[in-house]
């Protein structure tokens, strides 16, 4: 299993954006979905968003309207684009193979990327 690379993270202001990239393998961005997931300080890790290797998108509740997953099958990557950014999307994400039902497919996490949306 090729374990994904995240980056994209940072400390941003309330109302912002950012950009996530997922780095993963040509092999398991054809395979499978992807997933976003985010762990905030003292929680367990959630379901954010997934593509699948249709095109197909899910999100959770509190995303909906401000995040878009994305996918370029070129570099093999899985973009999470983050607008309107609120301080309860703090926490580090992670990128995971995913079930069409959002829980992660594999048990192995990559080190994640911050996010800190703060005044």
């Amino acid at each position: 299993q090729v374990q994904p690379v995240e980056s994209g993270g940072g400390l941003v202001q309330p109302g912002g954006s950012l950009r996530l990239s997922c780095a993963t393998s040509e092999s398991i961005l054809t395979l499978t979905a992807m997933g976003w997931y985010r762990q905030a300080p003292g929680k367990q890790r959630e379901f954010v968003a997934l593509i699948t290797n249709g095109g197909g998108e899910k999100y959770v509740n509190s995303v909906k309207d401000r995040f878009t997953v994305s996918r370029d099958s070129a570099k093999s990557t899985v973009y999470l684009q983050m607008n309107n950014l609120k301080p309860e999307d703090t926490g580090v994400y992670y990128c995971n193979s995913a079930r069409i039902s959002g829980t992660p497919l594999f048990d192995s996490w990559g080190q994640g990327t911050q996010v800190t949306v703060s005044s």
